[in-house]
């Protein structure tokens, strides 16, 4: 008689597979969730001010590095890759983004049918505590909250003002009625000044119940399919491979980058790719690994005449900011990577929004590394982004081994009217610098500079580019026979086999996309429950 581990089995313990497992054991599913990282458990996962020490640091972030890129001058970027329980939610800089309206119909229109904004909209609600309370739009009882920022500087009201000076209309809440308009206060992932993980609102309290069990420090190297079915996983703990098994199917939770490698790996993919490298093909999906998209970004830097973050960590004034952490859970401790941001027009064709500007109270520079550096002065950042970028791009196998990194091929700028997009966001984060709510706090530009116009600040998005760790599409979600997942999330051409996080998003919606992953997690469940009540 064969034993089973599990009734179901997921591979990835990040935002949506957390948000999954919780849902699932909720319902009284016997789930079983296996996260290659460790437990989120330590202060840096923790204290949201620690964000700078564990992007792109081995022990928290596998950080894979991409194929060289000729549209921003042949550099490797590097992609990370969580190593936490929790996923990218454990080590993002929390902020939280819905995207607009018109990104979620379009999922509809591209053959997502069931998720278009009204039928996702529940779903985000229910996930959510929100501190401002719940309405039509935000929820008050979810497991994930969703806080304003506890700090507090002038520059941050005065950035919110002058963008409505200069244009961009004031929206009260920017993930509510019209979500994805307008400028407002960013929000962030936290409960009373501290990450509020995916990990930490769904699995917490729940881990000694009978119905939910985790397993960490747990690389899978393959799904078991078996007459045309996904009947469980091998896995390598602490030197030993084992193979487990799922009663009712195998969920593959492990993001955009290794999702579609572990499909392939299992002998799902293109079928001349899998050959190559000498793996029994299961199922010819040609669309496993393409469709890669990420949003395109850099920041402009402006010193200012008033306090921010980078003069409040130094000296007394860094004494003060403890206390104020310890005492209150409030300060510069506290702060996620955006406190207002605006969503605009790159010109006045485009019929909602598609760049996206966001301040930060402080200023900081990449290490070649990919860490942030703090400036040693006052000052502020403008991150500005391309909300849906044209490039597309793909994942593809190293090798047959497992412990092998997938290959990353991705050309950022591939598209001019990208590299226009970003430019003319530039401008406009300039622009709105410029206007008098605060102006008089700014004292010069630092970066790029403000002598760089015209073809040099062209040439300087081409040089400064990075891509903002939202990767997406790889295991495209539709309805036609060559999208990887049907719209109820499950694999073509194998039984019990479904795929929950940002690889099924068939286009990238504007914003930081960690809500949109979290929301998938969560509807996901509906969708579990009733395919293994049948």
């Amino acid at each position: 008689m064969t034993r089973f581990d599990a009734d179901i089995i997921i591979v990835g313990g990040g935002s949506a597979g957390c948000a999954l497992a919780g849902r699932l054991a909720d319902a009284g599913v016997d789930t079983l969730l296996v996260e290659a990282g460790k437990p989120d458990t330590d202060l840096r996962t923790m204290v949201p001010a620690l964000t700078v020490a564990v992007v792109n640091n081995p022990d928290y972030d596998r950080g894979i590095t991409a194929e060289p890129d000729d549209t921003i001058g042949g550099r490797q970027d590097i992609w990370p890759a969580a190593r936490r329980l929790g996923g990218g939610s454990a080590i993002n800089g929390m902020i939280y983004v819905r995207g607009h309206r018109r990104d979620y119909d379009r999922w509809a229109e591209l053959g997502a049918t069931g998720w278009a904004y009204d039928d996702v909209l529940p779903y985000f609600r229910r996930m959510e505590t929100n501190s401002r309370g719940g309405d039509t739009w935000r929820g008050d009882s979810g497991p994930i909250a969703v806080s304003d920022n506890r700090v507090s500087y002038p520059v941050i009201g005065q950035f919110i003002d002058a963008a409505a000076a200069f244009g961009i209309p004031r929206n009260r809440d920017h993930n509510g009625e019209k979500s994805g308009e307008g400028t407002d206060y960013s929000q962030a992932t936290q409960s009373g000044g501290l990450r509020c993980s995916a990990a930490r609102g769904y699995l917490r309290g729940k881990l000694s119940r009978s119905t939910l069990r985790v397993m960490t420090e747990t690389e899978v190297l393959r799904v078991v399919i078996e007459q045309g079915r996904a009947t469980g996983i091998v896995i390598r703990r602490h030197g030993t491979e084992k193979t487990l098994r799922a009663r009712k199917g195998v969920v593959l939770s492990a993001g955009t980058l290794n999702t579609p490698r572990l499909l392939m790996l299992s002998g799902i993919g293109p079928a001349d790719e899998l050959q190559r490298h000498g793996i029994a093909c299961v199922a010819d999906s040609p669309e496993v690994g393409s469709n890669l998209q990420e949003h395109v970004g850099t920041h402009l830097i402006a010193a200012t005449h008033t306090r921010s973050i980078n003069s409040d960590i130094r000296g007394l004034a860094a004494v003060g900011q403890g206390l104020d952490f310890v005492f209150r859970r409030r300060g510069a401790i506290t702060s996620s990577m955006c406190h207002a941001q605006a969503f605009a027009h790159s010109s006045a064709a485009e019929g909602i929004p598609d760049v996206q500007i966001s301040l930060t109270a402080f200023a900081f520079e990449f290490s070649a590394q990919g860490r942030a550096i703090l400036l040693d002065r006052p000052a502020v950042s403008v991150t500005v982004s391309v909300g849906r970028p044209k490039a597309r791009g793909r994942i593809t196998l190293r090798s047959a081994r497992p412990e092998d990194p997938p290959i990353i091929k991705h050309r950022l700028l591939a598209a001019e009217e990208d590299v226009e997009r970003l430019a003319r966001a530039i401008e406009i984060g300039r622009e709105i610098l410029a206007q008098a709510p605060i102006a008089a706090s700014i004292e010069a530009e630092l970066r790029p500079g403000p002598e760089v116009t015209g073809t040099a600040l062209r040439a300087f998005v081409r040089q400064a580019a990075v891509p903002l760790y939202h990767p997406v599409g790889t295991c495209r979600m539709g309805s036609d026979a060559t999208s990887v997942v049907d719209p109820e999330l499950r694999v073509r051409g194998v039984d019990r086999l479904w795929v929950v996080d940002a690889s099924v998003m068939p286009s990238l919606p504007i914003g930081n996309t960690n809500a949109t992953v979290i929301m998938i997690g969560e509807k996901a469940s509906d969708h579990l429950l009733r395919a293994i009540a049948l």
